[in-house]
């Protein structure tokens, strides 16, 4: 029987290997991983909601049935983001606003990791409708970074990557509309890929993909474990967006070695915001590392209009912030000036309120030329090498969603963002890696992004990356010594 130490240095891959070959049983996983959960969760409030008692009922099934755990990645504990429903629990989005909605249905995206049998231990802490870069909702409080408690651990997928980085499960659902897989997996220390529009499970309501700018998947410690849940939830056909050809399996495929990639490095900011040292060291060292691995890097201009992409997500993002909100203020009859959100969520609503279609339709169109920059551009590029943030992660209480000052909340977000986004409106693939730590000893990641449906070619390059520079698979405090 595996101890918590034995549980800590497992990955998914690892632990749906030892299931299938008997090597441990999904009960003895799902029991360290509460233990775990029970240790560490009390401090850094990645867990919002708790659905412990029914993971293990679920464990204890799947033991008596060997034969669901024949492949794939039944047994393995996982976690739930909080935008996302599944059937019976809560499904607060990060606000009080919705409190008390029992989802009456899962997701898609969760039916897809339900039907692969992973074990789901609950569900992770989100910024109010995941329309910020850090993870302190009203509703929850605070989830703390693991790998310093005063720090924050991005947004929004932030209880999503701090319950990995803490070792609480070894993979997490975590969605990407602005940069809430990379963004949190930089400051976690984890590697966390947006996949390409069109590829993946979603909602049938085009509002519940914000215009196809926001996909799921995971957050997780490794580029395989990536790879492998990528598998889970890859269409067979097209749904609501265009689908790349898809490989039948991004696992299997991740053993290629790319060799002689045109890279490009982007080193300054698109709207003129400073860099910090650090995270200019850290795409610096990146591009070194390539070099070295026989890659051609060039250091390039900005590769298309960030200024109209910017003014277009963000009425998209008003426009279905909305959406979402009236929605729920429908349900209890009552108006948004007297609704529970907080103050940027508010504004962020009645600003969406006031656009029309025709500002709709021209937001699209508008992504839609910088989306057709971007295929130019990777003409010429395989891989974009960029900065995930300007700065290094912030401290708690650093960006406020319901700050009095709005202004002052809007110039910090726009001068911590910037290069993540872009990939949201154009629908590629956009990775972020752990490959680097500021000098407080916090992680910083890297981002690369790659042509819309090259995920594949993507994950190749991390895991070569992986393998040349490995980074640390637990964050200090998940340490049981």
């Amino acid at each position: 029987m595996p101890n918590l130490n034995d549980y800590l240095a497992l990955d998914a891959t690892a632990m749906a290997a030892g299931l299938r070959d008997g090597d441990f049983k999904a009960s003895e996983l799902v029991s360290l991983a509460v233990e775990q959960a029970h240790r560490v969760n009390p401090t850094i409030n990645a867990i919002n909601v708790e659905g412990y008692d029914e993971a293990l009922a679920l464990a204890a099934d799947l033991d008596k049935k060997p034969a669901g755990l024949a492949d794939g990645v039944a047994g393995v504990p996982f976690l739930i983001k909080d935008l996302s429903l599944l059937e019976g629990l809560v499904a607060t989005h990060g606000s009080r606003l919705y409190q008390d909605a029992i989802a009456t249905r899962s997701a898609n995206i969760v039916v897809r990791y339900l039907d692969a049998g992973l074990v789901i231990l609950g569900k992770t802490n989100t910024p109010e409708f995941g329309l910020t870069l850090t993870t302190e909702p009203m509703a929850h409080g605070a989830t703390l970074n693991p790998w310093n408690l005063d720090y924050s651990t991005g947004g929004s997928s932030g209880g999503a990557a701090a319950a990995v980085a803490a070792g609480i499960v070894p993979v997490a659902h975590a969605t990407d509309g602005g940069g809430s897989i990379r963004i949190p997996a930089s400051c976690c220390g984890l590697f966390g890929l947006k996949p390409s529009r069109g590829f993946t499970t979603i909602e049938k309501d085009i509002g519940d993909s914000w215009s196809g700018m926001s996909v799921g998947h995971v957050v997780s410690r490794t580029v395989r474990d990536s790879a492998m849940f990528l598998n889970l939830i890859t269409l067979d056909e097209a749904a609501l967006y265009p689908m790349p050809a898809a490989p039948r399996s991004f696992a299997d495929h991740l053993d290629a070695v790319p060799s002689g990639l045109r890279i490009a490095v982007q080193n300054q900011h698109p709207f003129g915001e400073a860099l910090d040292p650090d995270v200019m060291k850290a795409v610096e060292n990146t591009a070194q590392l390539c070099e070295s691995l026989g890659h051609h890097v060039t250091v390039v201009e900005h590769p298309a209009d960030y200024k109209s992409a910017a003014a277009a997500m963000n009425k998209l993002v008003c426009i279905h912030t909305f959406q979402t909100v009236n929605r729920r203020l429908q349900e209890l009859g009552i108006d948004l000036e007297v609704a529970d959100v907080e103050n940027s969520t508010r504004q962020m609503a009645e600003m969406g309120a006031r656009f029309s279609a025709v500002d709709y339709i021209r937001a699209r169109d508008s992504l839609t030329r910088v989306e057709q920059q971007m295929a130019v551009f990777h003409q010429n590029y395989d891989v974009l090498l960029s900065p995930v943030l300007t700065k290094t992660t912030a401290k708690l209480g650093w960006l406020d969603m319901n700050t009095g000052d709005l202004n002052e909340y809007g110039a910090r977000f726009r001068a911590y963002s910037g290069f993540t986004a872009l990939y949201n409106g154009t629908g590629q693939p956009s990775a972020s890696l752990p490959l680097f730590q500021d000098s407080a000893g916090l992680p910083v990641g890297v981002m690369a992004t790659a042509a819309w449906g090259n995920d594949h070619l993507l994950l190749q390059l991390s895991a070569q990356l992986e393998q040349a520079a490995p980074w640390p698979q637990i964050a200090p405090f998940a340490d049981t010594d």
